[in-house]
């Protein structure tokens, strides 16, 4: 279900007065307030409450805010202000002046690259001044970046008055500030929230066959890839579900299969359900034992691989242009240590896609493995904790295969060296869950205002009252970020309900009325 916010583009303004769309303003060396009685109320200047820049003497003192898109200069090149300097608030003999950076401040020294305006001014009187990056002067720190106007990297507006580099005061008070351009927001990630195949190992025995397939023939006819020195079985010492779990167990003990005589047993199984994008929980403690190499993993359903439960229908592309995804890796030597990894045609092998952490205690706890994949990145998780994105920019076939459906693989894997005293160990899995986003209903988007719904105060301080028809009476609610980030779902459980919304920061934020069919939006702001 798309969310109303990703069709909207913003404009990006601050009157101060809880009208604006820029979420927050910081101030670096710099104290800032933003909601500051207006101290020279007149005709030049009438509003109440302006932005107060109060400057004691920091050597890059500044106010800065980011915006969740890029800039694109050069369709709209104009910002604005107005600003009052009183000159009693002055110290030092810096020029009179304000200067407008944009930076990209996804970088770890976003001034590096920076682009600014640098603008006269005069003091003890409200004036507007206007920066205009395709025909003012303008001074790129770096000499080799490009000019402003075909850059898509600037996301930050940085104020310095009475330049920098200086121990001086200044205080300064800002009010209406407007960029004369929209942008337009990123769509939000998808809301994976719809279970669209799991297993919750209920059922005592074998493994249920309707869901999971035994991989068993051996790829090249002798052994399996990586040095592996196990065969995999299709017998229940090796896999069965007992007290709602399931156990692949990996076992020492002579066994002959396909001509070929191995000193271990395990085993592996594949799904029998293939998807694109989504989220995979895997809930699992895993073995112990060097030598045990448990993985919980993706393969493109595309892939020909021998004995593969997808290969006769579509194997069609070789490892690793299929794609895979390695939601959890561990090994035995390494006890403590799980890893996420991705192999493509770019980075296989040895990959360097991968990340990890350290937990002392995943061979006798249960844990859950997390992966969440959108058309965008995959994030990796342990206990809900994202500890490695992959989410390579541009996108090909070399580093992104992972357009097509994959399917999961369960398994214990034996690789020299192994312990001499090990006899067996199992990796048991609580449940494995697969969720998509929910298509079943195609939604229409309303404004909540016509739909009669009221909401007060807007803007909100702390606590917000929203009345609805007694028809709209448990409906869902969920609030959002002005960039789609999800903050907050409730249910309206009667026709006045009251939300705390203090714990959020100041900005924009919309809260959508979900039914049945339609959706229904509001855009309030957060003092």
């Amino acid at each position: 279900m798309l969310l109303s916010v990703a069709a909207f583009s913003q404009t990006v303004e601050d009157d101060f007065e809880g009208n604006g769309t820029i979420q927050a303003w910081v101030g670096d060396d710099c104290l800032v307030d933003d909601a500051f009685a207006n101290p020279l109320v007149n005709t030049s200047n009438a509003s109440a409450t302006v932005l107060q820049y109060n400057d004691q003497g920091g050597a890059y003192a500044n106010v800065r805010f980011d915006i969740p898109s890029n800039f694109d200069l050069a369709a709209n090149a104009n910002f604005s202000l107005k600003i009052y300097v009183p000159s009693a608030t002055i110290t030092g003999s810096q020029p009179n002046q304000v200067s407008l950076k944009l930076q990209d401040g996804t970088l770890g020294e976003p001034w590096t690259t920076q682009t600014e305006i640098i603008k006269s001014i005069a003091l003890d009187q409200w004036q507007t001044v206007t920066f205009d990056f395709e025909n003012d002067n303008f001074i790129n720190l770096d000499a080799g970046s490009p000019d402003p106007i075909v850059r898509d990297d600037l996301n930050r507006v940085l104020l310095q008055v009475n330049g920098e580099n200086n121990s001086d005061h200044v205080i300064a008070y800002i009010d209406d500030f407007v960029y004369d351009g929209t942008i337009t927001l990123p769509e939000p990630d998808p809301v994976y929230d719809l279970l669209v195949w799991s297993d919750e190992f209920d059922n005592d025995g074998a493994i249920d066959t309707e869901k999971w397939f035994h991989q068993t023939l051996l790829p090249n006819g002798n052994s399996w890839f990586n040095n592996e020195v196990q065969h995999y079985t299709d017998r229940i010492e090796n896999s069965f579900v007992e007290d709602g779990k399931l156990y692949i167990m990996a076992k020492k003990e002579s066994f002959t299969d396909q001509g070929q005589t191995k000193q271990y047993t395990s085993a592996r199984l594949n799904s029998k359900f293939a998807f694109t994008y989504g989220k995979v929980e895997v809930r699992a403690q895993l073995p112990f034992g060097a030598g045990t190499w448990p993985a919980i993993w993706m393969l493109g359903k595309n892939i020909n691989e021998n004995g593969g439960f997808w290969d006769d229908q579509f194997g069609t592309t070789g490892w690793p242009a299929c794609g895979e995804i390695d939601i959890m890796e561990h090994w035995g030597n390494n006890q403590n240590y799980v890893q996420s990894a991705l192999h493509t045609p770019s980075s296989f092998g040895g990959t360097i896609n991968h990340g990890g952490l350290v937990d002392e205690d995943v061979s006798t706890e249960f844990h859950t493995y997390g992966l969440v994949w959108t058309p965008e990145k995959m994030d990796f998780s342990f206990d809900g904790y994202v500890f490695y994105t992959y989410a390579p920019d541009p996108k090909d076939m070399q580093n992104w295969p992972f357009i097509v459906d994959q399917y999961l693989l369960l398994n214990v894997a034996m690789q020299e060296p192994i312990t001499p005293n090990f006899t067996e160990s199992p990796m048991i899995i609580d449940y494995v869950r697969i969720y998509q986003e929910d298509t079943n209903t195609t939604m229409g988007f309303h404004d909540a205002i016509d739909q009669g719904i009221v909401f007060f105060p807007n803007p909100v301080k702390d606590r917000l009252q929203i009345r609805v028809d007694e028809h709209l009476v448990g409906t869902k609610a969920t609030l959002y970020s002005a960039i789609g980030q999800r903050m907050e779902t409730f249910v309206q459980r009667s026709t006045l309900e009251n939300i705390d919304l203090t714990p959020y920061p100041a900005g924009a934020y919309f809260i959508n009325f979900e039914t049945e069919s339609d959706v229904y939006s509001y855009k309030l702001m957060k003092l």
